[in-house]
């Protein structure tokens, strides 16, 4: 006779708790596919453990659902996440690690911003600090350049553009920093869905320029945050006198 499966087994997901001390954070979730009952149960067992939640590409009736279960949750409508830092659910904030150098997320127009807005509600869960300026794209070169110091003493740059994608090569050229582009589907028919801007950035003339999927700001972000947290200012030591 066969022995009936336990409760664990009959559940759809099976949640990596170990993800934070083996990647450095936790599990993130993503929204499609789950119903808002299974996505509520998720996020309450990472509450459960004491891990931050980042849910991605949230849909309007698992919103409803988890903005009644979590009141202390935070939704971002544009960016489609929702989140509960380890400051909200442990009512303290995280001193795992010393504060991270600021990351700059920019975009070339307005219409890229729902995919930028993803990049930083990432990098807020991962408690990074965020530079954003917005709406600079190559078409008023002016604007960029007018906020060329901010982009100075990143740890790196998240770039978000559609169209022909050309804004992460002229950030590149301002600075010292990773630049992560990010090709968006804003665009017209030649824009192949945000193609078009992939292709332009992955041949980026700017040797510091690297490039991520299509609308892609989470995995943007994450990379930006990874690098932010795992860096630290530049330190200066003497080196050893040598006796003569």
């Amino acid at each position: 006779m066969t022995r009936p499966q336990s409760e664990k087994e009959n559940r759809p997901y099976n949640l990596d708790f170990d993800r934070e001390s083996r990647c450095g954070f936790a599990e993130v979730v993503y929204g499609p596919g789950k119903t808002p009952e299974v996505l509520c149960e998720i996020v309450q067992q990472l509450i459960h453990a004491g891990q931050p939640v980042l849910v991605t590409r949230v849909e309007e009736t698992q919103t409803q659902a988890l903005l009644q279960e979590f009141k202390a949750g935070f939704y971002n409508e544009a960016a489609r996440t929702f989140r509960m830092t380890r400051r909200t659910n442990e009512g303290a904030p995280s001193d795992r690690r010393p504060p991270p150098l600021p990351v700059a997320v920019v975009s070339a127009g307005t219409g890229d911003l729902p995919v930028a807005l993803e990049a930083i509600e990432t990098l807020r869960w991962m408690e990074v600090e965020v530079r954003e300026i917005f709406d600079v794209g190559v078409a008023g070169p002016h604007r960029l350049q007018e906020r060329v110091d901010d982009l100075q003493g990143c740890s790196s740059i998240v770039v978000v553009a559609g169209m022909e994608g050309a804004l992460p090569s002229v950030v590149g050229g301002h600075v010292n920093c990773p630049v992560i582009g990010v090709p968006t589907s804003v665009g017209y028919g030649a824009n192949l869905g945000g193609w078009s801007a992939l292709l332009s950035m992955l041949n980026s003339c700017a040797a510091n320029v690297t490039v991520v999927n299509i609308d892609a700001g989470f995995k943007a972000g994450y990379l930006a945050g990874l690098i932010a947290t795992t860096s630290q200012p530049n330190q200066i030591t003497d080196s050893p006198s040598q006796s003569p």
